[in-house]
């Protein structure tokens, strides 16, 4: 499986994993899911809780976009190509207890492809931090 679909697949599961992992470990609160639609390509899933036993919000999130490479993109990200495609995960936890830190991360797959379609570029970023309150 070429890359792409797996890291699609990938992030798909671990939003999976990480919403069944909060709603075990908070008791009581759920996550709602709104799934949305980027006009000019792709849309994502977002997950929400709140006012929960252990965490005050949550949100556990994914999309997959992908559009025409535009001029501000080549200027602002110094790349040159055709279409572009990004896929990512990105969280943030707000905890009930003042001592136990926020929790935030993001991760993403860029790809850029030229006019035939082929990939020419790809690159993973992100990261994570805890911000205490305490």
């Amino acid at each position: 499986m070429p890359i792409k679909e797996n890291w699609i697949t990938f992030i798909h599961q671990l939003q999976d994993d990480i919403c069944a992992a909060l709603e075990a470990a908070d008791g009581l609160a759920r996550f709602r899911e709104d799934a949305w639609q980027r006009p000019e390509g792709g849309g994502g899933k977002t997950r929400i809780m709140a006012n929960g036993n252990v965490f005050e919000k949550g949100g556990v999130n994914t999309s997959i976009v992908f559009g025409e490479v535009t001029e501000a993109m080549r200027t602002q990200l110094k790349i040159n190509g055709d279409n572009w495609f990004a896929c990512g995960l990105s969280l943030v936890i707000h905890p009930v207890n003042p001592f136990v830190p926020t929790i935030h991360c993001n991760y993403r797959m860029f790809e850029l492809y030229n006019e035939a379609g082929e990939t020419i570029d790809r690159w993973f970023g992100g990261g994570t931090d805890l911000t205490p309150y305490y």
